[in-house]
């Protein structure tokens, strides 16, 4: 009895078991990839903090009477370039914007978890990032500079080879394609790469680093909240090389998730957000949104 009772209770297992692991992979079958197609919910991961792409702010409410989009699983709200575009194509889409906070240093593996289904962060195409990722034609061109202390010993450089053989102490962002440009100041000192573009400001106000590389817009857009930065556009004919990869700003999305890439292009392709004008002109409007500016 206890033999026919034992054979019994081991059929019911594995029983289970097996369907528990069909379900299992029933769920692993769905692709990531495939989610949003089908949802109608636009998940979007960037890391409002990156002004004038991204930022956080306490309310909706931005001086053009226009609102900010709330933060996922926060009582905060995000707004600037990256998302009045996102906003945008989730409106073209018919689809609900939902905007992620993310920290830049995860921002891929984050959206290589799931947690939501596009990178719109001022993210530039470079040649390496085209491994992990599927991206759209750029919605924004930007171009780069550096930016000084005011009054410091480096605000009347209008050359790269200004800084040669300086020994000026050079910062940038981490994990971004302006790393290698330090490279390229010869004689130059590496003082470090931050988490952020504002502590990259921070570094030049306090006097920790002498110059940083990054773009314009996010320099111009510092400068007016900061009195004691500098904003320099390099001489064309002195200035960085290679750097053409960081001026193509692209929306990124799961390596695998092309269809999804193709709708996003879809979208952009239906607004005509290829026109470097029209671009210009939103992040001209978005910079004096930042609440800082007021």
């Amino acid at each position: 009895m206890k033999k026919r009772y034992r054979r019994a209770a081991a059929v019911c297992m594995t029983a289970l078991m097996t369907m528990a692991m069909a379900a299992g992979c029933g769920s692993d079958s769905t692709s990531k990839a495939s989610a949003s197609e089908n949802d109608k919910v636009f998940r979007v991961g960037m890391e409002c903090n990156y002004v004038p792409f991204n930022w956080t702010q306490e309310t909706e409410d931005l001086s053009d009477g226009s609102k900010a989009v709330p933060i996922y699983g926060s009582d905060f709200y995000a707004y600037g370039y990256d998302v009045a575009v996102a906003q945008k194509l989730a409106d073209e889409m018919g689809m609900e914007l939902e905007v992620h906070k993310v920290d830049w240093s995860s921002i891929g593996t984050s959206l290589d978890a799931g947690d939501y289904d596009a990178i719109i962060a001022g993210m530039g195409k470079t040649a390496e990032r085209e491994i992990s990722y599927s991206f759209t034609e750029p919605y924004y061109y930007r171009d780069n500079c550096i930016v000084v202390k005011k009054g410091g010993a480096y605000e009347n450089v209008t050359k790269l080879s200004d800084l040669a053989g300086t020994g000026c102490r050079l910062t940038t962002q981490l994990g971004t394609g302006w790393v290698p440009l330090l490279d390229q100041v010869e004689g130059g000192v590496q003082a470090g790469n931050y988490e952020t573009t504002s502590e990259c400001f921070m570094a030049i106000s306090n006097g920790v680093a002498d110059v940083c590389v990054v773009d314009l817009p996010t320099a111009e857009s510092a400068a007016l909240t900061n009195d004691d930065l500098k904003v320099i556009t390099l001489d064309p004919s002195d200035t960085f090389t290679g750097d053409d990869e960081m001026v193509n700003v692209c929306i990124a999305t799961r390596k695998d998730d092309t269809a999804f890439r193709d709708k996003i292009q879809d979208a952009m392709d239906a607004i005509g957000w290829n026109d470097k004008a029209a671009m210009d002109e939103l992040m001209d409007h978005v910079i004096k949104l930042q609440p800082a500016s007021e």
